[in-house]
């Protein structure tokens, strides 16, 4: 076995180097072969062919559809319009001017004989799901989970509905509920933004006057299959990330045996999710600072040496896989698209080869480094090259940091209108764990917290358990902000709580 990100001692890829080796006869230097690199090409405007594919970043959700999940991937964001006579037609239409502006809020998934593809719905066919409904505040949360909780027929229905949740003359939640193939993260801060624009100017008798996109999405998956090539092709960049990854992941415990509760009677919704809230304060995030600037590495990796020593007691696996999600707008013209380019990549984590603490943070260095510049792997495709069940998760944790944004996401409108994100409620939970955390800086830059929250599906983990691994963590990250840089089984050992000495120790005996 080897370490992700620090090369191989046989023959295949060497992240080290970014050449693939291969040995002619025993004793022989290895020979190097550096795929061909691809012509530099910018994002711009090309002729559509017949079939579109799919972006990489969305046959995860495709495939996970096809399975029955379609529901799982659906992203609903609410807002609240405040102001004098909210003007309910002038919602609509802007609506309207919305879907036709972002081609991924119209275009169907459906699998064609070249495999699945992209077809974006002519303005001319689009009938936009609009619900409108008058309701009282103690109904709005149902009202807004039951809007969240219909899947999409991909192949079928527009990856958009929206509902119309009038609360009073001057008062409506506008709740959008997108299915994640067609947007990410990123682009709620753009959707919001023109979403509200063609509000004011539908309200005002006008059309929107915002500047053109310079792409769409659909340019964008024709440029990254440019970028890629063919899987065919064994020099291709395709090619080559997925032999780094079948690599990278070969010989991996396929499952990591958590502690789940018993199956409930009747079984519970899997997906169906809970939070825990978490939060650190100013000192330890400069104390995690401090540790990162030591190490040459970044908070990220830092928090994620942290989440894989706590993974890998709570499963008492010395070998994790752990996740993240990469944004994937990998050039400037993409910044206000609507659409998914965000995917997760496996970091494989080894506790048993990193004696103390600083070993474990330059080992996720090094593993998390070769994984960005090896983003573009489909889930499903590198399932079929490793010797497990093409059933069983890439994995099972993932963490996310992002950094707070110095703006709002509610953008300015109207002086005589208020517009502001309301929380859905709607928690949907992938992996068995999952943390999602912000870090914050005060104006001058100075280090402000950490917060987030842990999810986690109730039909695998009671509360208490969940509990258990959210201090586990904690507790780690505490003691590292704290300057403890020693050996891993004593950090274990001090972290596994009053209740649970024999899990600590037997956990320690396993990383040493």
């Amino acid at each position: 076995m080897f370490d992700p990100g620090s090369g191989m001692r046989s023959g295949g890829y060497d992240a080290a180097r970014g050449v693939l080796t291969a040995y002619s006869r025993p004793g022989t230097v290895p020979a190097c072969f550096r795929p061909q690199a691809p012509p530099v090409l910018v994002p711009a405007p090309r002729p559509r062919p017949a079939h579109v594919p799919l972006a990489p970043a969305q046959e995860r959700m495709w495939h996970a559809a096809r399975l029955g999940r379609s529901a799982d991937w659906n992203v609903a964001v609410a807002m609240r319009l405040r102001g004098a006579a909210v003007d309910v037609a002038a919602l609509r239409a802007a609506l309207t001017h919305l879907v036709a502006r972002h081609e991924p809020l119209r275009t169907r998934y459906p699998a064609t004989e070249h495999g699945p593809a992209q077809q974006v719905a002519d303005l001319a066919d689009v009938e936009l799901t609009v619900t409108e409904k008058v309701c009282t505040g103690s109904e709005l949360g149902a009202t807004v989970a039951e809007l969240a909780a219909r899947p999409f027929d991909l192949a079928h229905d527009l990856p958009l509905r929206a509902g119309l949740l009038v609360l009073g003359p001057d008062e409506v939640v506008l709740t959008l509920v997108v299915h994640h193939i067609s947007v990410d993260g990123r682009s709620m801060g753009p959707l919001i933004r023109d979403l509200v624009t063609a509000y004011l100017a539908c309200r005002a008798g006008t059309t929107p006057r915002w500047a053109p996109l310079p792409i769409t999405y659909t340019d964008y998956t024709l440029w990254k299959h440019a970028q890629l090539g063919e899987f065919t092709d064994e020099w291709s960049r395709a090619t080559h990330q997925l032999r780094y990854w079948a690599n990278a992941l070969a010989g991996r415990p396929a499952v990591l045996d958590l502690p789940t509760r018993q199956q409930l009677s009747p079984p519970l919704d899997p997906a169906e999710g809970a939070l825990i809230p978490v939060a650190f304060d100013a000192r330890v995030h400069a104390g995690l600072l401090r540790l990162a600037q030591d190490r040459r590495a970044s908070l990220f990796m830092v928090l994620q040496a942290a989440f894989a020593l706590a993974v890998g007691a709570f499963a008492r696996n010395a070998d994790v896989t752990v996740a993240t999600a990469v944004p994937g707008r990998d050039h400037r013209l993409l910044d206000d698209l609507v659409g998914n380019f965000s995917d997760d990549v496996p970091l494989r984590v080894r506790l048993d080869r990193a004696a103390d603490v600083d070993e474990l943070v330059d080992q996720v260095r090094r593993v998390a480094l070769a994984a960005y510049a090896h983003p573009d792997t489909p889930a499903p495709r590198l399932k079929r090259c490793l010797l497990q069940d093409a059933a069983l998760p890439l994995f099972q944790a993932t963490l996310i940091l992002q950094r707070a944004r110095t703006a709002p996401l509610e953008p300015t409108a109207a002086p005589d209108l208020s517009i502001a994100e309301v929380p859905t409620g709607v928690v949907r939970a992938k992996h068995d764990l999952e943390f999602g955390l912000t870090d914050r800086y005060d104006p001058a830059g100075a280090p402000a917290g950490i917060d987030g929250s842990f999810r986690y599906p109730i039909a695998r983990f009671d509360d208490d358990t969940a509990r258990r691994f959210v201090d586990r963590f904690t507790a780690i990250v505490r003691l590292l902000a704290d300057g403890y840089r020693g050996p891993l089984p004593a950090l274990l050992a001090a972290t596994g709580g009053r209740g649970e000495p024999v899990t600590a120790r037997r956990a320690a005996r396993v990383l040493v």
